[in-house]
């Protein structure tokens, strides 16, 4: 086993020995023990990745993409899947982006989550969700594909109903858990179409037949575009694309740190980099991509209208993250493949951080999350309003902040493919837009105008320590219904996170040096050996003029977004209100969220249980209980009963019997 090999796999499995140690020993962690092995095992792992993707950086162009096989998976009729990984440049980049900002998570939450009673059983569900993420990004083939895939999910429904006693969070574990098998049953049944065509599930394998012609060999192929379009559901599920959007919200109910780590760099990009590892299959079908492009674009703008009202200050920022997985799922479909993934890392990068800077001021309103309630932090938390002023000025895409970088080269890409596409850049452009506002609302809301009471306080030197409260709309409690929350801490008295916040803002600001136009290009060099000969490198090509135009836009327009942010809830709070009142029909849309989760209601979940019902009451009492259950148990008592009468107990009845018999088989035979 080489180098690379061996370093690959110690990263896959470090995770898991933590998750391993945290679980098995729990009762025997006292203080902050579990959260410092937790945190160490995901270092370890972040550092062989980084060694790894050097040593393999060091090889040959075509030394860089191979499988790793441990043993046989599954090998019968057929099918013969290994437990392989792939190791190439996109593997090993998910790798490094899935644990180094899973470390800094880690490193947040050993002191944010300090205080509370399930804290070894939170850093096991932590290191086990990396674990899995990491057997998803490494899988060499589509069967360890689906476990992953299934493992995300189930570490998902874990961390995000961790305070079960509190019914809000188990019921979002458990929406979030049957929208991901819904996108489970898609992978699986798209994983049929492509093993039907091609007769294997190694990537690689199945890669090479497309390549050669030997499978799928006409262009939209049927099965090919059927396989192809039931990943996108699978992909759309992970990624919170609409309609399978409405958990994505609802996770908010996990303890913040999990918000950052599901959200920033990890489940939420599965289906970006689901698309992006299937180009050659995409590329087969354009068909099939085309519908994942749309999709992309309909997503960035819906979750921005939405985005735009509510007033959860962790579920604008959840919604923030919905609308930029569209923008990369918009350029993975669109051939911008290295485009995507720029943007995939930016956004860990700034994403985390928001949400680290998001739990801290929720520390300092004990655990109330209502905008309407916050305001005045500025002076208060000068370290957090910094963070928050650096993750803010990225998402929005201004220069020079990684976040402008990334989010321009996929709208530049889009427009390059020209035709139709030109629209869906428009839109992201429009959407670019309201997400400056949506963002700096939130920040002008949340750090700015009159110091609200705890913001006093906190100045004043005090913590706010107020009753236990529904994190969604600061109300108070019934504790014996609601989970007692624990008392977090803030980043201005905690080095823990200070640091990892510290080291996300950095990274926030400068990442976006990796990937200047006209001047370096180290993503690209980084994954071209995984992307050679695809349309990315071949033919997608955008013009210097209108990469320049597209610069020049996206900064005016986040400009703009700032401005028309610090106006409206800044200098004139007043007009809000008369915008509500003049508008309440979009006003009405956006705040509910145009209805997805009413419709869905509607439309599955209210038929599903009136079914359920009817079966329940109907075919089960009526079909199986009484015509198949008792019917059948009416024939055997009745038999029964008959045979009970002949037992008359007579010697000489028996004698005859069988005398009678006997006669009757002899003739039988005589006959015959």
């Amino acid at each position: 086993m080489s180098t690379v090999e061996t370093l690959t796999w110690a990263a896959l499995l470090l995770p898991l020995i933590g998750a391993v140690i945290n679980g098995v020993g729990f009762k025997l962690w006292k203080g902050k023990t579990a959260g410092v092995i937790g945190t160490f095992f995901l270092f370890a792992s972040f550092v062989c990745a980084v060694i790894a993707a050097v040593t393999l950086k060091g090889l040959g162009a075509e030394e860089q993409q191979f499988t790793s096989a441990a043993w046989d998976y599954a090998a019968t009729l057929g099918v013969d899947a290994q437990l392989s990984l792939l190791i190439d440049p996109l593997a090993l980049y998910m790798t490094l982006v899935v644990t180094g900002v899973s470390s800094l998570i880690h490193l947040y939450s050993v002191a944010y989550m300090d205080s509370d009673e399930g804290y070894v059983r939170f850093f096991a569900y932590l290191n086990f969700f990396v674990f899995s993420m990491l057997v998803l990004v490494l899988a060499g083939n589509f069967l360890i594909l689906i476990v992953g895939w299934a493992f995300v999910g189930a570490a998902s429904y874990m961390l995000i109903s961790f305070w079960y006693r509190r019914k809000t969070a188990t019921n979002a574990g458990i929406k979030a858990f049957v929208i991901n098998v819904l996108g489970d049953v898609g992978l699986v049944l798209g994983t049929y179409f492509i093993f039907k065509g091609t007769g294997s599930l190694d990537f690689l394998t199945v890669f090479e037949e497309i390549e050669t012609g030997a499978a799928f060999a006409a262009t939209n192929d049927g099965d090919l575009v059927a396989g192809c379009l039931l990943l996108l559901v699978g992909a759309f599920a992970k990624s919170a694309q609409v309609p399978l959007h409405t958990w994505l919200p609802d996770a908010m109910e996990g303890p913040t740190p999990v918000s950052s780590l599901i959200h920033a760099a990890t489940m939420v990009t599965a289906g970006v980099y689901l698309i992006a590892r299937m180009w050659p299959l995409f590329e087969q079908a354009p068909a099939a991509a085309d519908v994942g492009a749309v999709i992309g674009c309909a997503t960035l703008f819906i979750a921005a209208t939405i985005a735009l009202t509510q007033t959860d200050l962790k579920r604008v920022i959840a919604y923030s993250t919905m609308s930029q997985i569209g923008y990369m799922v918009m350029a993975v479909c669109s051939g911008a493949y290295v485009a995507g993934l720029f943007h995939l890392m930016t956004h860990a990068f700034f994403k985390a951080l928001l949400f680290m800077a998001a739990g801290s001021v929720i520390a300092a309103m004990a655990n109330v999350q209502n905008l309407d309630k916050m305001g005045g932090f500025r002076k208060s938390m000068p370290f957090t309003f910094g963070c928050f002023i650096v993750g803010g000025l990225a998402l929005a895409g201004v220069p020079p902040f990684s976040g402008f970088f990334s989010k321009d080269e996929i709208l530049a890409y889009v427009e390059a493919r020209h035709g139709w596409h030109v629209g869906l850049a428009v839109v992201g452009y429009v959407a670019a837009f309201m997400t400056a506002v949506y963002t700096f609302r939130l920040i002008f809301r949340a750090f700015l105008g009159e110091p609200v009471k705890e913001a006093r306080e906190l100045e004043a030197g005090h913590m706010a320590h107020g009753e236990h409260v529904n994190p969604a709309n600061g109300e108070p409690e019934d504790t014996h219904v609601g989970f007692p929350g624990p008392e977090h801490h803030i980043a201005e008295r905690a080095p823990e996170m200070k640091g990892a916040m510290g080291v996300l803002a950095f990274l926030a600001i400068i990442a976006g040096a990796l990937q200047i136009p006209f001047v370096t290009h180290a993503v690209d060099t980084f994954l071209e050996p995984t992307f050679e000969g695809s349309v990315y490198f071949e033919d997608l090509h955008p013009s210097d003029t209108m990469t320049i135009i597209g610069m020049v836009i996206g900064t005016v327009l986040a400009l703009s977004g700032i401005a028309l942010a610090y106006h409206l809830w800044v200098r004139r709070p007043d007009i809000p209100p008369m915008l509500i009142a003049r508008f309440r029909p979009l006003y009405s849309l956006s705040f509910h969220k145009w209805w997805f989760d009413e419709l869905i209601d509607a439309v599955i979940v209210r038929p599903s249980a009136w079914f359920g019902r009817f079966c329940n009451e109907q075919v089960e009492r009526i079909v199986i209980n009484g015509v198949l259950t008792g019917g059948t148990t009416g024939i055997v008592k009745g038999a029964s009963t008959a045979v009970r009468g002949l037992q008359s107990g007579l010697l000489r009845a028996y004698i005859a019997l069988l005398a009678v018999g006997t006669v009757a088989v002899i003739l039988y035979f005589l006959v015959a």
